[in-house]
């Protein structure tokens, strides 16, 4: 299960809070995954990407439809590349808001925390459920590590992948990007510039031995 691109908190019709990610990089993930022998579920953000040939897809607009849709679907592993916003307004109009009506002030509520969540109950299941594997993403300002490892640890995942969204060549819009594996001991495997279908390789083999581990182990 793969998600991907951004969520959208629309304040009325016409307004949205967003981020800027495209989707790639979960579109790639979702595709290596394919071609590597994989079933896989790509549940996608409002993103304009088309659909890798043998994934299926759901497309969610918001930050609650995609924890719905992710809470609803069996899985080995989840990899959540998506942006999902942490914040939405905390009413909704229905009708576009005039100006006027509007004072400069938006009062904003916060969105479920979509991996932590799924994260709870697979750590609290039992049996084959409870060995799902979980991989999260750190888009971060400078070094991401630091924030990554904070994840990692008190989201109980498997691995992080961190970047630096302003470093060049890396972040939201471009083809390549730079990024590092955290580890909940502590470790980082840090890796060069290369493409995402490149980065997404690595996230999928590293899946596939933390996956072989486990049917090997207790």
């Amino acid at each position: 299960l793969v998600t991907a691109g951004p969520t959208r908190e629309f304040l009325d019709p016409v307004r949205f809070l967003s981020n800027p990610s495209t989707g790639r990089m979960g579109f790639s993930i979702a595709r290596i995954a394919c071609s590597m022998g994989h079933d896989v579920t790509l549940v996608a953000g409002p993103v304009e990407l088309k659909t890798p040939k043998g994934v299926r897809r759901v497309d969610v607009v918001s930050a609650r439809d995609m924890l719905a849709v992710v809470e609803k679907e069996r899985f080995d592993c989840m990899i959540a590349t998506a942006a999902v916003a942490d914040w939405r307004p905390a009413e909704y109009a229905s009708k576009k808001l005039k100006k006027g009506a509007m004072d400069g002030t938006l009062k904003l509520v916060r969105n479920p925390d979509g991996i932590k969540t799924v994260s709870a109950k697979v750590r609290s299941a039992r049996g084959k459920a409870s060995r799902r594997i979980l991989v999260g993403f750190a888009a971060e300002t400078g070094d991401p590590t630091v924030e990554a490892s904070r994840k990692c640890r008190e989201k109980g995942l498997d691995f992080v992948v961190a970047n630096d969204v302003t470093a060049a060549g890396c972040g939201f819009g471009v083809k390549t990007n730079r990024v590092s594996f955290v580890w909940p001991d502590g470790r980082i495997d840090r890796y060069p510039m290369m493409s995402k279908d490149s980065v997404a390789r690595r996230i999928v083999r590293a899946v596939e031995q933390i996956a072989a581990m486990r049917v090997l182990g207790p």
